[in-house]
């Protein structure tokens, strides 16, 4: 088979984008940059300061840390990585944690040890860590994405620094401005699916196993059963199980998920929905792969435009996505392809992100819904008029407009809801 247009770069993209986390994110990163210092220092720090963006504090204030037994926040973060955490296994920094490392946590919390500020800049992903003992210090910043550490100081001394990607997609390795809807179409349609297949299977994998873990456990308000309940359809599981893996991660559930562009929620809203799709259609498992290359290309391609972190809820921009893979699994054209992201962002574009939480399975059900509805739109051909509200003259054109509209527009937005989560 011949080598597609921007062969290498999709595969890039997608080995960058697809990468396996234990816990949400956010927290997950200020562990990594924790272990680091631990690392570095070569022993516990006796005075911690960390000072992050204000995504950052909105998306770890109300998720349960992993493997701490139900610890929230940014305290808990550091310390269960500068206790426990395994620097070099990035995102799964702290899966090792153990009873005895628990001890001395909660030890450390009692100390208050840790100092939390604000830290006043431009980029969403953002924070600086400082940890001292009585002779030495270390300082950790990572920008842009969750464990890229852009500077070290220890001891007074800088043993790292390195600039941030030039291009403007918020620091990612490889400039994602090849992506189009009809590239990556392209893409998924001629591609060797020998070559794909071993960086999707780990996705479904990972991600059907905290579904269906999710569905079976009473996390939160226990949403996958409750939304089964009252819908047994195909569309009523996609949602069910979706949710429920959402809802399991966010409650401090320890299994891994595969992300995409930096989320386990959007890593799971991007999969799940496709993959018991295809099994529903009895599709063949390299349409199945296909059919998820597309899907979490294009999610990559909206979040290219918004950033890591933004007051626009990713889990959307997801669904929209998995949206788009049901009407290529159905036989959609190019075209209707684009009708159901076009419909899709026509409907669910004002959802706000107000920090991880288990009712982020909430929203992921909602963003599905708009999405299943999209679909059915554009397998009839219907479609939204261009130029009605915020859509553009075609999808592709959209999606940037809705990438600015969540990166610059709703800048004041995040500062307000960051504002009220805070208000005692």
């Amino acid at each position: 088979m011949s080598k597609t247009e921007f062969e290498n770069e999709f595969f890039q993209t997608l080995k960058e984008e697809l990468v396996p986390a234990a816990g949400c994110t956010e927290p997950i990163s200020l562990a990594f940059a924790g272990a680091k210092a631990r690392e570095l220092l070569g022993e516990i720090p006796e005075e911690i300061t960390i000072r992050c963006s204000g995504n950052l504090i909105k998306n770890i204030r109300c998720v349960t840390v992993p493997n701490t037994g139900n610890l929230v926040g940014i305290e808990a973060s550091i310390l269960a990585g500068v206790v426990g955490g395994e620097s070099d296994k990035g995102l799964e920094v702290i899966t090792g944690i153990n009873e005895e490392h628990l001890t001395l946590i909660h030890q450390l919390i009692a100390k208050k040890i840790v100092k939390i500020r604000l830290l006043d800049t431009p980029i969403n992903l953002h924070y600086v860590l400082e940890c001292k003992t009585q002779e030495q210090s270390c300082e950790i910043e990572v920008k842009n994405l969750h464990t890229n550490i852009t500077r070290i100081l220890l001891n007074g001394k800088t043993i790292l620094e390195k600039e941030t990607a030039n291009h403007a997609f918020f620091g990612v390795e490889t400039d994602r401005s090849f992506l189009t809807i009809e590239r990556i179409l392209n893409f998924v349609n001629e591609v060797d699916i020998t070559k794909l297949k071993p960086i999707l299977e780990p996705q479904v994998y990972y991600n059907m196993a905290i579904a269906n873990e999710g569905f079976k456990r009473n996390f939160s308000v226990s949403i996958g059963p409750t939304i089964l309940k009252h819908d047994s359809s195909i569309y009523g599981k996609m949602k069910a199980y979706t949710a429920s893996a959402s809802e399991a991660r966010m409650s401090g559930c320890a299994m891994a998920v595969i992300t995409n562009s930096g989320s386990g929620n959007q890593g799971l809203t991007t999969s799940i929905p496709v993959i018991l799709y295809a099994q529903h259609k009895d599709l063949a498992e390299d349409d199945m792969y296909r059919a998820l290359a597309l899907s979490n290309l294009l999610t990559i391609y909206q979040k290219s435009f918004i950033g890591r972190l933004s007051a626009f809820c990713g889990a959307i921009s997801a669904a929209v996505s998995s949206g788009a893979a049901l009407t290529y699994i159905e036989g959609g054209s190019l075209e209707q392809i684009k009708m159901t992201i076009i419909n899709a962002l026509a409907n669910v574009s004002g959802v706000v992100c107000d920090g991880a939480k288990p009712s982020c399975a909430s929203k992921i059900t909602t963003g599905l819904e708009a999405a299943f509805l999209s679909h059915f739109l554009a397998m009839d051909n219907h479609s939204y008029n261009p130029f009605s509200g915020i859509l553009q003259k075609d999808a592709d054109e959209t999606i940037s407009a809705i990438g600015k509209m969540a990166n610059q527009g709703m800048r004041e937005t995040d500062k307000v809801i960051l504002n009220i989560m805070i208000e005692k």
